[in-house]
């Protein structure tokens, strides 16, 4: 009883959990899915639509470069910075590096037109299949498909160190929601044409997010995450033209596993 006791004097339950005026940073890994979507390419020689179009990422396997300063944003990674402006609610920056790849030699159905191209697609389409071999068309979202993001988390303890009798783990819930923005480098080549791989504003995102945090001596933390949201790209580069553009629209989902560190400055 006696130890008891002095387990408990040296646990501040009233404060332990009051996360204002924290700071976190976390870095972590992420695999994730995509629902079918529809592309839309528009451009002067050319305007089609490919129906539900199947892609996946790409996530490296793991090896010793996840932990190497300079190829550490090879694989698909989650970084994120936050701060709790109160007691449970903390508002935070992400960049979210997914990799999109569609499917190649995928049959789709397409719609619209082809002309001047001088190649064998050139025609007229009316929900007809198509197979999306390379020399039609190779879409991809590699380095990457990148979701800068502001959100608001909540976190919620469910089982503190003194209810584990464990002395220096806390375990909590994570929820929250958060928009943003694509940034994706879009790497497409479609028919002859020459790519445009530039950094640029592709459209926006919105999610949702949540997750069980195991926290160590307070300052130290693994986090397992389900995120999960919707994506809209008006605004894809594919070729050199300038009004070439291509625009699509998905749901995705990430499972990830993150490492970070709390403090108060």
């Amino acid at each position: 009883m006696q130890a008891f006791i002095a387990y408990s004097q040296t646990y501040d339950f009233a404060n332990a959990h009051n996360q204002k005026g924290k700071i976190f940073v976390s870095w972590g890994w992420n695999q994730s899915a995509y629902t079918k979507s529809d592309i839309h390419f528009k451009g002067n020689d050319y305007n089609f639509t490919l129906k539900d179009v199947v892609a996946k990422d790409r996530q490296t396997g793991f090896s010793l470069r996840y932990f190497n300063p300079s190829k550490i944003t090879i694989p698909q990674y989650n970084f994120r910075i936050g701060y709790y402006f109160n007691s449970k609610y903390s508002i935070s920056f992400g960049f979210d590096h997914m990799k999109y790849v569609m499917q190649q030699d995928q049959i789709v159905k397409i719609n619209g037109a082809i002309a001047g191209t001088g190649t064998d697609y050139d025609r007229t389409y009316n929900n007809v299949p198509i197979k999306l071999t390379p020399n039609f068309l190779r879409f991809e979202h590699t380095n990457g498909l990148n979701y800068l993001n502001l959100e608001v988390r909540r976190m919620d303890n469910l089982f503190d160190q003194r209810s584990l009798k464990i002395k220096n783990i806390d375990i909590n819930l994570i929820e929250g929601v958060g928009a943003g923005v694509l940034y994706p480098k879009s790497d497409v080549t479609l028919l002859n044409y020459a790519e445009n791989d530039q950094w640029h504003v592709a459209g926006y995102g919105v999610d949702l997010v949540t997750g069980l945090n195991v926290t160590f001596f307070k300052h130290f933390f693994i986090q397992g995450e389900a995120k999960g949201g919707y994506i809209n790209m008006p605004n894809i580069l594919t070729t050199n033209f300038t009004d070439d553009r291509a625009a699509q629209h998905f749901f995705f989902l990430q499972g990830n596993v993150n490492f970070g560190v709390i403090f108060k400055l």
